[in-house]
């Protein structure tokens, strides 16, 4: 575990597997630590051959700021801070791989920052166009329904989440449960996620930009997720040149573990390809 930093943000981040190894950076989603690509499964992508960075979000975990700007931030603040990380590693390009908020960040970074992106992998995001990803109704009463005030709370607005928006079948509620409380332990940081959700709505769409983007991509989505509908996803996959998109059939806005190996091969596979 190391820091690297943006400015007046310092970035809490983490390795796994060999540093000569591709390098593939993971980004969060909404209010989620560095940890919720866990221990396991980033030895799972480095056994595949690839070298795991993953880091905390600005505001979010061990990363500053301890109290949120009131001027806000945007994706593009968020995209830097990617940047950030593979500097304080030295590393020039990377695949990038982000989930939900994380895949709106990584997009922008592909804009913003073409020459450090190897490869481009979003997952259960969207392209920032009202019309597509929108939530369910009950999905998003939830999401906006305020933070939980103690660890008891968390834990149950955790698991309240996924049996709206997890993939049907696939939720293993006391290990989520046990998971929640490690999160709660770590970091509670409601502020953060505020400000986080700010971000996204300060966002406008990438549609146009991602027309430009040049990387081999990969969009993935899942076909029960009522988080942000799957048609985020096959936008984003239809507004890339050339991108591949797969949609997983019952997959919610989750990732259970019995998909993890899935994923794992599906990333290889595409960073591995001919011009990735």
């Amino acid at each position: 575990m190391a820091w690297a930093r943006n400015g007046d943000v310092a970035l809490w981040y983490e390795t796994f597997g060999d540093p000569s190894a591709a390098p593939l950076l993971l980004v969060n989603g909404l209010g989620s630590q560095s940890i919720n690509y866990r221990d396991e499964w980033c030895r799972r992508f480095a056994a595949a051959g690839l070298f795991v960075i993953r880091f905390d979000n600005r505001g979010l975990g061990l990363s500053g700021p301890e109290q949120p700007d009131p001027a806000g931030y945007t994706l593009h603040d968020m995209a830097d801070d990617a940047v950030a990380v593979l500097d304080a590693l030295g590393i020039d390009r990377a695949h990038v791989l982000g989930l939900s908020l994380g895949g709106m960040v990584v997009q922008t970074l592909t804009i913003d920052h073409p020459d450090r992106v190897a490869s481009l992998t979003s997952v259960m995001s969207t392209t920032g166009d009202p019309d597509v990803g929108r939530s369910s109704d009950a999905a998003l009463a939830h999401l906006l329904s305020g933070p939980a005030t103690n660890r008891a709370d968390y834990i149950e607005s955790h698991l309240a989440g996924l049996r709206l928006w997890g993939s049907p079948g696939l939720v293993d509620e006391p290990r989520q449960a046990d998971f929640a409380g490690q999160a709660y332990d770590r970091a509670f940081r409601p502020e953060g996620v505020a400000a986080q959700v700010q971000a996204i709505v300060a966002g406008t769409s990438r549609t146009e930009a991602l027309g430009r983007v040049t990387v081999p991509t990969l969009v993935i989505h899942g076909s029960a997720d009522t988080l942000i509908d799957p048609s985020g996803g096959r936008r984003t996959a239809d507004a890339v040149p050339g991108a591949r998109y797969v949609e997983i059939e019952g997959m919610g806005h989750d990732y259970p573990e019995p998909l993890w190996d899935r994923w794992v091969q599906l990333v290889a596979d595409h960073v591995s390809g001919p011009t990735g």
